[in-house]
């Protein structure tokens, strides 16, 4: 039994907390009676984690045995969630790769010849092969690569399957391999809510013409918030798309839960409460921000795209999707769940180095716009942490840095689009259509290591829910002028930030800081 998450109330022996601040920590005072939301303590993870596994597969839930369901002749289609899951990568060897090696031995076992093995990219990048074999290991890659383990390619018209329309009128198309296959397994990490259940094949495998239905303006509005799946209108159209794949394919589903233990020993400072800390935790917290700020920006971003989180697994839960995802969710919450009592007329944020579209990459503007409005502001059950017309202070840098290989949509998307609006259903009307068919950006995505010519779009829209609810921005140690050209304010200092907040919530606010790392939703009563 794991210490349960709780809300620190700030006084003058509260010592100062440790906020991300993009690439860099720094420690901040917050002032007198605000409010801090941390999570549960890390939960133990499973001991025989094979053990675990070879359970999971024989005994699932609201399936068959997954031997009873493999048979020689059948086709058989591996798929499994890509580099943006969890954050930061697991340390090896990563929990889905041994699951498909379980998987692959008992199709081995009983006779099943026609096997592949996809990772489930969507829109994102291309993983390279060196990603590929990060998370199926050694033995599977040396197996599979590259005929017969590759990624999802959501531009290749002839390997794309369109099922049919769910009842609101929703194109559903997804990967040919894996709709025409006898099986599907998804093998996924559920890092956050968000993740897994109808999302992980309605979504992983998808294309364009079937993610525009959700990844939109308005499904984004309508999503209070996108971790708390019955509110989420998202969601939603997860379970519509799936419903009409289920009933053209079995999906044979294997979820897992990681616990809080996001960073090495040697950086444990950042998942130790402050008042306990002794004096490694103090060496380390000086050692990396100081050493942070000396480095390069390459070398720095290097250094910490090389860390590799030591999770413990908390849970293996196979079987069809709708009966496996809660009690994934469950597992989920009872590790990164806090319940506050009340909302903030501010929220205070700081924003990690690292989010989903970025991981061996650069954290952009827009991404750390969207880690920040999307992630973080959505890190909620019930109500935001934050008040309709109160303030979000996030602490990021905001510096205009873009990897060209990775993200050259975005570059255009930050020189083109934020120039002329930063209304999200304006650009989605006026502009994305012409980014999403843009040709080079296909080329760029299909034969290179590009994210789709419509994602900035999609990561703009992450935070449209927030936009509409917060009534201002402002960015801590921002560049002044991206923050102007993407709506936000700038402040040099969180009493600055505070500062420009009073002139919309007053000079005495009720402020409440989420607390990461670890991953921390608030459970807002």
């Amino acid at each position: 039994m794991s210490a349960p998450g709780f809300v620190l109330d700030v006084d003058e022996r509260t010592p100062p907390l440790v906020l991300f601040e993009g690439e860099g920590i720094r420690a901040e005072r917050l002032p007198v009676g605000s409010r801090v939301v941390y999570p549960p303590a890390s939960l133990p993870g499973i001991r025989d984690l094979d053990t675990a596994i070879r359970e999971a597969l024989l005994r699932p839930h609201g399936i068959e045995p997954l031997p009873e369901l493999l048979k020689p002749g059948m086709r058989l289609t591996v798929v499994f969630d890509d580099v943006s899951l969890p954050l930061p990568s697991m340390r090896r060897p990563d929990v889905r790769g041994r699951i498909i090696e379980h998987v692959l031995e008992i199709a081995a076992r009983r006779g099943v010849e026609d096997i592949e093995i996809v990772a489930a990219n969507a829109l994102h990048r291309r993983m390279t092969a060196a990603e590929l074999r990060h998370v199926v290991g050694d033995r599977v890659f040396r197996g599979y690569f590259p005929h017969r383990l590759r990624n999802h390619d959501a531009e290749d018209r002839d390997n794309l399957l369109h099922l049919g329309l769910t009842g609101a009128g929703e194109d559903v198309e997804i990967n040919r391999r894996a709709a025409e296959s006898d099986l599907l397994v998804y093998v996924n990490v559920n890092l956050i809510a968000l993740n897994g259940g109808a999302k992980s094949v309605s979504v992983g495998l998808a294309s364009y013409r079937s993610l525009r239905h959700h990844h939109n303006t308005h499904t984004l509005r309508h999503s209070r918030s996108f971790n708390d799946p019955p509110n989420s209108a998202l969601h939603h159209s997860f379970d519509r798309m799936l419903d009409v794949i289920g009933g053209r394919l079995k999906i044979f589903t294997v979820e897992t839960t990681v616990n809080g233990d996001s960073f090495p020993p040697s950086m444990g400072f950042l998942t130790t409460h402050e008042w306990d800390w002794g004096i490694a935790d103090r060496i380390g917290f000086l050692g990396v921000r100081h050493g942070n700020r000396a480095l390069p920006p390459r070398l720095r971003r290097r250094l910490l795209n090389s860390i590799k989180a030591p999770y413990g697994v908390t849970g293996v839960t196979a079987g069809a999707p709708s009966a496996v995802h809660p009690i994934t969710l469950a597992n989920v919450h009872r590790q990164q769940v806090t319940a506050v009592q009340g909302q903030a007329d501010i929220g205070v944020f700081g924003v990690p180095y690292v989010g989903p579209y970025n991981v061996n990459s650069i954290m952009n503007p827009v991404l750390a716009m969207c880690m920040a409005l999307g992630y973080l502001f959505n890190f909620y059950l019930n109500k935001p942490i934050v008040r309709r017309g109160g303030v979000g202070i996030f602490i990021h840098p905001l510096t205009p840095d873009f990897h060209p290989v990775h993200h050259p949509s975005y570059i255009d998307f930050y020189d083109e689009v934020l120039t002329e609006t930063t209304d999200p259903a304006r650009m989605e009307a006026v502009f994305e259509k012409r980014f999403a068919e843009d040709p080079w950006y296909i080329h760029l995505y299909r034969t290179g290591h590009a994210f789709h010519g419509v994602h900035p779009f999609y990561m703009w829209y992450w935070g449209a829910h927030a936009m509409q609810h917060l009534g201002d921005v402002v960015f801590v140690g921002a560049d002044p002028e991206v923050a102007a050209r993407m709506g936000f304010r700038a402040a040099a200092t969180l009493s600055d930030a505070l500062e420009t907040a009073s002139h919309t919530v007053g000079t005495s606010p009720s402020i409440t800081c989420l607390h990461t790392p670890p991953i921390t939703m608030a459970d807002v009563r």
